[in-house]
């Protein structure tokens, strides 16, 4: 073998195990900016990702609840099961199975995740359906929404019709049925 040929293979090693190096401490940087990044994901990018799946959702005060997601609002999902509806803020929600891997950015969300959960419950309250309003501590009150208002529902509840007024922050979920009666 000529020395020119000893040299350029001794350069090539030499190259070699530069770049070995160079993995070998880039490796940990790449992994630590990968937790970072995503650290960035929230539960709302990955729903959002998971639209027509079916689900599993773990609600606080309420327990599991199972449909397919077809809509993710901001702060919300919508949760269809077979004769029911569950509108549930994030909030409320303790852990979700059969989620996607992926993740959709924000600024990728279709204009209709922008509505807010008032938006959603104002969509009930003007069909006049009934629904069940499921509370973290595990409360229930039945009826119709009436109005929606900044942080509030008011609900016609019971045979008496009495009016409920029902903070949104402690909501787990609101269960309606579609075209049930009153």
């Amino acid at each position: 073998m000529a020395w020119e040929d000893e040299l350029f293979a001794y350069l090539d090693d030499l190259e070699g195990q530069a770049a070995a190096l160079y993995d070998a401490e880039r490796a940990p940087d790449l992994l630590d900016r990968s937790r970072t990044a995503y650290q960035e994901v929230t539960l709302s990018s990955r729903l959002v990702a998971s639209t027509d799946l079916e689900l599993t959702l773990e609600l606080v005060g309420v327990g599991a609840v199972t449909g397919r997601l077809t809509r993710v609002g901001d702060g919300w999902s919508l949760l269809r099961g077979p004769g029911q509806e569950w509108v549930v803020p994030h909030h409320a929600v303790a852990a979700a199975h059969g989620v996607s891997d992926r993740s959709v950015p924000e600024v990728a969300w279709p204009a209709l995740t922008r509505l807010s959960l008032t938006a959603a419950l104002a969509r009930l309250a003007d069909g006049a359906e009934p629904c069940a309003l499921h509370l973290t501590d595990g409360r229930r009150h039945d009826g119709t929404l009436l109005r929606v208002g900044a942080d509030f529902v008011e609900l016609a509840a019971g045979a008496a019709a009495r009016v409920v007024l029902v903070a949104t922050a402690h909501l787990a979920a609101v269960q309606s049925r579609p075209g049930a009666a009153a």
